[in-house]
């Protein structure tokens, strides 16, 4: 069953006044992770045991000389198993890549969270080469959902997005390339965040489409991605400034984004949106055609398969047959995908992101359902043609604002005994402090 996971504020407190140290925290996060009736041997692909306690107990000695370099200082953090750590083979959640050449340095973003102080657990579960919002993954396991066991956890960051509600991770890093970030976070009732693509570097991370790649971090709350977002962006971490919701014109799509919606979505959204409305909000139903555009990039083949099967052509190759046979067959599909189709899909994404531009300016955020339904059960996928239903159903909403270069936030919205509902707040490229401000302010709205 889920924790009521403490906020990285609190854990930062408690290790400023004593009441905890940083192995303390970090054995704990071991002992959820190593009990065998849980679902750590899922959720993590590599544990960084004794590196893990290491380094907290030097954070520890650093602290009782006043050396604390960031908030995250001490606090247990974990990785998506597609990021370089030095002197490990990055397998991005597949045999594939088992046998590779050790990465020879940490990819930047982990650079920067030891720098800051953060304890690096280990790398944790993924969709292979994290090609679907599902979670399933038959080389390494499946992590069962914290909220009901027999359903999916989500993806492509499955790993990271139950690692929080369980305990074994104060918060963890993934990457969102249609929705692997804010997927997971809406399936496992936790915070979490897209930042603008160009944000955070990615190097030193298994690329999906380098057109539409982001990284970003799943945490208890808005404010705890606030931090780890600043630190992986090179900045000085701050708090959030408090944006009353007063006023604020919050666009709800009247489109696809909110049609077709499970009874348990339908349900908590339109309680949210009318919470919102209630403290003051100016909620206002847009039509936004401009997201008929898009419909020209998926015609040509779309932008993320051909990106994918360039990078993957050697590969499978010569290792094909290691790979998992969904996300093979879609690589594999994309080869048909000519050159000249993927220019007009470039081009036709570059219409839409101009033309969705224009339409957002007299709003202050665009708000709608994360994911359309609730997580699906695992035994309802074992057919392919079901599996890939579920899987365009799942990733609906967010890929649409990875088409449009925007920054994205999913905030938990359900109710305690229902099943997780996020809601996501969209903003435009580059305004990501403001989304986030904006989330805070639903957040604490939604009682959260």
């Amino acid at each position: 069953m889920p924790l009521a996971a403490p906020n990285l504020a609190d854990l930062a407190a408690d290790l400023a006044s004593g009441r905890t140290t940083s192995r303390a925290l970090t054995e704990a996060c071991l002992a959820r992770i190593d009990d065998p009736a849980g679902e750590g041997g899922r959720a993590f692909i590599r544990l960084h045991r004794e590196q893990a306690l290491v380094a907290a107990e030097a954070s520890d000695r650093l602290r009782a000389q006043s050396i604390v370099p960031s908030p995250l200082a001490g606090i247990p953090i974990s990785v998506k198993d597609l990021f370089d750590i030095a002197g490990e083979v990055t397998t991005a959640g597949s045999k594939a890549l088992v046998g590779s050449a050790a990465a020879t340095r940490d990819a930047p973003i982990v650079s920067r969270l030891r720098q800051a102080g953060a304890i690096i657990l280990g790398t944790t579960n993924m969709v292979e080469f994290a090609y679907s919002g599902l979670g399933l993954n038959p080389h390494f396991g499946t992590p069962g959902n914290p909220h009901d066991k027999a359903r999916v956890p989500g993806g492509s960051s499955s790993g990271a997005g139950v690692v929080v509600p369980y305990g074994m991770s104060a918060a963890s890093i993934g990457t969102d390339t249609g929705g692997s970030v804010r997927i997971p976070a809406a399936f496992n009732g936790v915070a979490g965040f897209k930042p603008s693509q160009r944000r955070i570097t990615r190097d030193g991370a298994v690329p999906l489409s380098t057109s539409l790649d982001s990284i970003g971090p799943l945490a208890p709350s808005v404010a705890c991605c606030a931090l780890i977002d600043a630190v992986m962006a090179g900045e000085e971490p701050s708090d959030l400034a408090d944006r009353p919701l007063k006023g604020l014109r919050l666009a709800l799509p009247q489109n696809v984004l909110t049609e077709g919606l499970d009874a348990t979505v339908a349900r908590a959204f339109g309680r949210a949106a009318t919470k919102l409305s209630q403290a003051g909000a100016v909620v206002i139903d847009a039509a936004f055609p401009e997201f008929r555009l898009l419909g020209e990039v998926a015609k040509r083949g779309g932008i993320a398969a051909p990106e994918a099967y360039a990078w993957h052509r050697t590969l499978l190759a010569e290792k094909g047959d290691l790979y998992d046979p969904r996300i093979r067959t879609r690589l594999e599909a994309a080869a048909r995908i000519g050159a000249a189709d993927y220019i007009d899909a470039l081009a036709a994404r570059h219409a839409a992101v101009a033309a969705f531009d224009r339409a957002f300016r007299p709003f202050d955020a665009v708000i709608c359902p994360t994911v359309p339904v609730v997580p699906p059960r695992i035994a309802d996928l074992t057919e392919d043609g079901d599996y890939s239903m579920q899987n365009t159903l799942v990733l609906r909403n967010t890929t649409i604002f990875n088409m449009l270069d925007c920054c994205a936030l999913s905030v938990p919205c359900f109710e305690p005994g229902e099943l997780p509902v996020g809601l996501m707040i969209v903003g435009s490229n580059g305004h990501d402090r403001r989304v986030l401000e904006i989330g805070h302010a639903i957040e604490r709205e939604l009682g959260r």
